[in-house]
């Protein structure tokens, strides 16, 4: 980490979006600053899956494996701590930390994630990543066949049971309150088999986190291995909205086919730009970002 410098790319969020973006980065001999607050979304999941070479591995194991190799080329430096402003100057970027350390760079990338708003029913929050699982891809093979239940309401709740049906036809649909599927949707799901609960969730029973029943408000409980939910949330950095980055509509930053935000020298990788929220796709689009930032500062520094 250097003080009173111009580093080329400031990296926000130090996880596997980050870290593959400044790995592409160094190996471009780009001089780069990560800075990571140390809260990946994913801090609570034992194991994840789905990627490649790393299938059935801790997450902090992968994170932890990826930073000393990051930490192998010279130009990339971090910093631990929260970013918590930016402004836009005539040389590019001053990023402010919550400790009052300021740095500098031509570029930034966003790969800060996003924070997931858990409900308020008791259990959730010590289950969640566990056995309250939010994509079947990354977590379903290891449930397959259970009895599952999904959280969920109107065209979302029955899209997702279609989808869960897939790894098991053991399957209840909690809508948490009065259904809001049509009476089409309620007779296609019946007739595959899935139980529609209507009642208000009140808690979870569960042991160091593992889902055994879910207790309703009038005291009814059902009996299931693994619930999946997509509780909503929120941009884990404002820093973009700050800069002016565009949100769409699902809470989540705008990014073009180059991972470009409308905000000129601003980019964005991993969860934070994308649904689709996996190991995987994290790596490969901090990967694609850094090189697409390096050819920009290539390109600019031959039109000077």
């Amino acid at each position: 980490m250097k003080d009173n410098y111009t580093y080329d790319v400031i990296i926000i969020g130090g996880s596997y979006s980050g870290l593959s973006a400044a790995m592409s980065l160094g190996r471009a001999l780009r001089e780069v600053l990560v800075i990571d607050s140390g809260l990946p979304c994913n801090r609570q999941t034992p194991y994840s899956h789905n990627f490649i070479t790393q299938d059935g591995e801790k997450p902090a194991v992968i994170s932890a494996k990826a930073k000393l190799q990051v930490d192998l080329y010279k130009t990339i430096h971090f910093f631990n701590g929260l970013a918590v402003k930016a402004i836009k100057n005539e040389n590019g970027f001053e990023v402010f930390t919550e400790s009052g350390k300021t740095f500098n760079s031509r570029k930034i990338l966003f790969a800060s994630g996003v924070k997931d708003l858990i409900p308020e029913i008791k259990g959730f929050a010590d289950c969640w990543g566990i056995s309250v699982l939010h994509c079947p891809y990354c977590h379903g093979y290891e449930v397959k066949n259970e009895k599952t239940a999904i959280i969920a309401n109107g065209e979302m709740g029955f899209e997702y049971a279609k989808l869960i049906s897939n790894w098991t036809k053991d399957l209840r649909l909690c809508t948490n309150g009065k259904s809001e599927l049509t009476l089409e949707q309620t007779e296609i799901l019946n007739n595959h088999g899935v139980k529609i609960f209507e009642e208000e969730i009140d808690s979870f029973e569960h042991k160091e986190g593992y889902i055994q029943k879910i207790v309703f408000k009038n005291q009814d409980k059902i009996e299931v291995k693994a619930i999946y939910a997509r509780p909503p949330f929120e941009q884990h950095c404002p820093i973009p909205e700050t800069l002016g980055c565009d949100i769409n509509e699902q809470g989540l930053l705008k990014v073009d086919a180059m991972q470009k935000t409308n905000v000129n020298g601003v980019y964005a990788s991993g969860d934070c730009t994308t649904p689709m929220r996996s190991v995987a796709i994290a790596v490969s689009t901090g990967s694609f970002a850094g090189a697409v930032i390096n050819k920009e500062l290539i390109d600019e520094d031959y039109a000077k």
